[in-house]
């Protein structure tokens, strides 16, 4: 069984450069769709959550850029890029 407290203490040595634009957007009409629930589970981020009205929401602020919500929703239900050069995440495993 892995060590999860050793993966968050790697994780947490990642840099994080702000991007002006989000590289990952939910496309507009498909805030309800039920393909984004699967997000939340799969996000090992965690950036996806459901609000009170039942709208999954999305925060890229620490994406990973490991695309599995891509892979679970698809690309009708999310506009998703690589951030540009120089932003975005930087691993740095210790």
């Amino acid at each position: 069984m892995s060590d999860n407290s050793n993966l968050k203490t790697k994780l947490g040595k990642n840099v994080f450069k702000p991007v002006k634009e989000p590289h990952i957007r939910i496309r507009q009409g498909f805030e309800k769709d039920s393909r984004l629930q699967a997000a939340i589970y799969a996000c090992p981020a965690g950036l996806y959550t459901l609000n009170s009205q039942g709208t999954v929401q999305l925060e890229i602020d620490g994406c990973l850029e490991c695309g599995a919500c891509r892979i679970v929703c698809g690309t009708e239900v999310l506009e998703w890029n690589y951030p540009a050069g120089g932003t975005g995440v930087q691993f740095r495993f210790g």
